[in-house]
């Protein structure tokens, strides 16, 4: 039988990798997804500015992800 441990291990390194990594990586991804988003939606309607309108909306939803995190 292994050992249960309670309550997370935070000095695991392997943990605060993951971590630090979700962090990292939360930024570029909203971003891009936003402009995906904005993309699908300019070749969907004939335009060619929703990209860069969600791309900003996709920044700033990872920015505020990301000070949720942090705090």
């Amino acid at each position: 039988m292994g050992v249960v441990r309670s309550g997370g291990d935070k000095s695991n390194p392997n943990k605060k990798i993951g971590e630090y990594l979700g962090l990292a990586m939360l930024l570029p991804i909203s971003t891009f997804v936003g402009y995906g988003m904005g993309y699908g939606l300019d070749k969907l309607f004939g335009t060619h500015f929703l990209y860069i309108i969600f791309m900003v909306l996709g920044t700033a939803s990872g920015i505020i992800s990301l000070i949720r995190e942090l705090s």
